[in-house]
């Protein structure tokens, strides 16, 4: 059985032009040619595209795949070990290509697109991915969670030490506040929670009132981020609950 050009180009999934140059340059002439000279390819023609195409995915240029497969001595079935040997070697790199890529998307996806020794230089032993991760579970499908990673994701080292050059010294001035004896409802305590909530505005994404109210909430009621709260003072996270209660009331009352 034979097949013609337009068949084997289907087959194999060339262009019916790359068949032609293949012939031109006598890396694979069909076997026979039908009365109105058309190339007319035999199943042994098709054994020797197969080998072409895998050594060119390979990235043999087309001279030394001709040379490799005209070699008297060559043995077919060492074509195949030697093709089965390079493309095994070609998966697993791409394999280690592919993952680190996966952990790049990653370090993407969660926004912190630091270098270990670099989280460690603007985080100190506080781990940013342990909120990403909580952030992700609770508003993953959010519009602000979206808006959030987005801006996030183009924030270099400097940036990320700025924003927590400004936690720090909110925190030490909370904690002075505390200190004072500052009750959360007076305007001491709300101006600070109101700076709070812009600084959420102008790092991460639009906090509306409703959602710092949520926010305040889970601080007190998650553990993690009371911990957080409360290792910057004991009993900060309430209080920052009862300042930012207090806070939207007199700006949407």
């Amino acid at each position: 059985m034979s097949h013609s050009v337009g068949q084997v180009a289907g087959f194999a999934g060339v262009t019916v032009r790359t068949l032609h140059h293949y012939d031109d340059i006598g890396l694979l002439v069909p076997s026979e040619r039908s009365h109105a000279g058309h190339r007319r390819y035999s199943d042994a023609d098709l054994d020797r595209l197969q080998q072409i195409l895998f050594y060119r995915e390979l990235g043999f240029p087309l001279d030394e795949v001709a040379a490799l497969l005209d070699d008297p001595a060559a043995d077919p079935r060492a074509h195949l070990r030697r093709q089965h040997e390079l493309l095994t070697a070609r998966i697993e790199r791409l394999q280690k290509m592919a993952a680190a890529v996966e952990n790049a998307m990653e370090a993407r996806k969660m926004g912190i697109n630091l270098t270990p020794e670099e989280k460690f230089e603007v985080f100190g032993d506080k781990d940013p991915e342990q909120h990403a991760e909580e952030a992700e579970q609770r508003w993953g499908g959010t519009d602000a969670y979206a808006e959030s990673q987005r801006r996030a994701a183009s924030y270099t080292k400097d940036d990320w030490k700025r924003m927590q050059a400004e936690v720090n010294d909110w925190s030490e001035r909370y904690d002075a506040l505390m200190a004072a004896d500052e009750p959360p409802t007076g305007d001491a305590a709300m101006d600070m929670a109101e700076e709070h909530r812009q600084h959420i505005c102008g790092w991460f994404y639009e906090c509306s009132y409703e959602i710092h109210q949520g926010l305040g909430e889970m601080y007190v009621s998650d553990e993690r981020f009371k911990a957080f709260y409360d290792s910057m003072r004991p009993g900060l996270a309430e209080h920052l609950r009862a300042a930012i209660t207090a806070n939207a009331a007199r700006h949407t009352s």
